[in-house]
């Protein structure tokens, strides 16, 4: 898959290394501030108890 991507990337290897630097950077943030929001009311880890 990431050979795949890098063959699409358009330009010489200093654009396609810019290029990819921002599809990573994009899908970090993708991730970060709308999937792991969305997500984490929906996982169990918010109800933990310790033993005492």
């Amino acid at each position: 898959m990431y050979g795949w991507i890098w063959r699409h990337l358009p330009g010489p290897l200093p654009v396609r290394i810019m290029l990819a630097t921002v599809l990573v950077t994009g899908v970090v943030a993708l991730l970060m501030f709308v999937v792991f929001p969305w997500a984490e009311p929906k996982l169990p880890f918010n109800n933990v108890t310790t033993p005492q």
